[in-house]
């Protein structure tokens, strides 16, 4: 059984989309293990075909061989409007909770680790780090963001969440809408998904 959003969060999307541009085109980029990957994909990729019919957004995933520096995951893309971007990821978070939870481990973490690029962390932060608290605050979930001076030769950070399903859901919600706001942020819709030359990262 779907666990979907609470109630509570339900009502905070629905009156935040009211006055919100939930067309405006967006994506985001996170990290999976191989074994989520292919739980992701299903049988014949049947899975994530539906996935992509059900929330409108396109889902695209790294090659194996293809991963994030310092790590064994590859990289999972979704884009389109906000909304089927959020629709997406709601799709994909509850899948893997429902096989963690049926005990088909697929090394079953509580962490999002979200790839932003260096430009538009600033935005995540906030000066004094006002933004990140308030995130924190107001989706009780854990939110880190990867020192920069970790990744010589990457133009991009983890920003990783931990928490309860809503929380992270939650989390991801008000770092989207404001990465959104970022004029820099489309442009990385099209990086690679290959980091030649980077330096490991570790967290």
């Amino acid at each position: 059984m779907l666990i979907g959003l609470t109630f509570f969060l339900y009502c905070f999307l629905f009156f935040y989309l009211l006055n919100y541009d939930k067309e405006k085109q967006t994506h985001v980029r996170f990290l999976v293990s191989n074994t989520a990957a292919g739980c992701i994909i299903g049988k014949g990729g049947l899975t994530i075909t539906e996935f992509q019919s059900q929330s409108g957004a396109r889902i695209q995933l790294s090659r194996n061989h293809e991963v994030f520096p310092g790590t064994s995951d590859r990289i999972m893309l979704i884009s389109g409007a906000f909304s089927e971007v959020m629709n997406a990821m709601e799709l994909i978070l509850e899948k893997l909770l429902n096989e963690v939870e049926e005990g088909n481990d697929v090394e079953g973490r509580s962490k999002v680790r979200l790839i932003v690029p260096n430009s538009s962390c600033g935005a995540i932060i906030g000066k004094g780090g006002s933004t990140i608290k308030s995130f924190i605050e107001e989706s009780q979930a854990g939110i880190k963001i990867s020192p920069q001076d970790n990744i010589a030769g990457l133009n991009d950070r983890l920003v990783s969440l931990t928490g309860s399903f809503e929380e992270q859901m939650h989390a991801i919600f008000l770092i989207l809408s404001k990465l959104i706001e970022d004029a820099h942020y489309p442009q990385t819709s099209n990086s690679p998904f290959t980091y030649s030359g980077a330096s490991p990262i570790f967290m």
